[in-house]
């Protein structure tokens, strides 16, 4: 079966979307200067145009192999699974190619997960944070105005590793990133990056900067706030 690289001639002509094909992907991320970074699991890639993940997909999986070479034991490993996941960021127009992009990277790590731990060493922990450090970093918008579909700045979370177990998480604009600035500092609660993870019958609460505490990896999905 042949690799779908468009949705429609009309999508094509409307905002000139055509998907990556596989062969391409590989080709590119075999290159010696890439290759380095994929095998790091502090290097970041950020994809602004995602659409449904060809490119992240198969960094993500490059980058779990890669941690099991690093890993001093399964506890270890957890983290690093999630500190490599940690790493990758997208960004992309179309609502549909978002939601698709999500759940090919929600598949793809839950499946690496469930291959390489047993039953017994499976934590939900950290299923339940991977899929708020996919949340985060997956955002529907233009990278060019840097806007979500709402108008509203692109925010993304930095995952900084504190000692062996814990992380620290920051929030910037792209904007911020782009411009080489610091942290938002105002970043507000009421996000417009899509979470196809959130509760939406719940009432959005009162619009308030957002900091958050060091906690360990697998505590990321607990979201504490300072």
């Amino acid at each position: 079966m042949s690799e779908k690289i468009i949705k429609s001639a009309d999508r094509v002509k409307n905002i000139g979307e055509v998907f990556t094909p596989q062969k391409t992907v590989d080709f590119m991320l075999d290159q010696p200067e890439i290759k380095a970074k994929v095998n790091s699991l502090t290097a970041t890639f950020l994809e602004p145009s995602a659409g449904e993940g060809a490119f992240l997909v198969e960094i993500l999986k490059r980058k779990l192999l890669y941690a099991k070479t690093q890993a001093n034991g399964k506890k270890d490993l957890q983290n690093k699974f999630l500190q490599a996941l940690s790493t990758l960021y997208g960004i992309e127009l179309m609502e549909d190619n978002v939601e698709m992009l999500v759940m090919n990277m929600v598949n793809t790590f839950r499946d690496a997960y469930f291959n390489t731990f047993s039953l017994e060493e499976q934590n939900q922990k950290i299923l339940k944070s991977a899929n708020v450090i996919i949340s985060a970093n997956m955002a529907q918008g233009n990278a060019l105005t840097r806007k979500t579909a709402t108008g509203n700045p692109i925010v993304f979370s930095e995952w900084k590793p504190v000692g062996k177990s814990k992380v620290q998480r920051t929030e910037y604009t792209f904007d911020s990133i782009v411009e080489g600035s610091g942290p938002t500092g105002t970043v507000q609660e009421h996000s417009e990056q899509l979470d196809l993870f959130a509760d939406f019958d719940a009432e959005p609460e009162e619009t308030k900067a957002i900091k958050y505490i060091p906690v360990k990896w697998e505590d990321v999905y607990k979201q504490l706030k300072a």
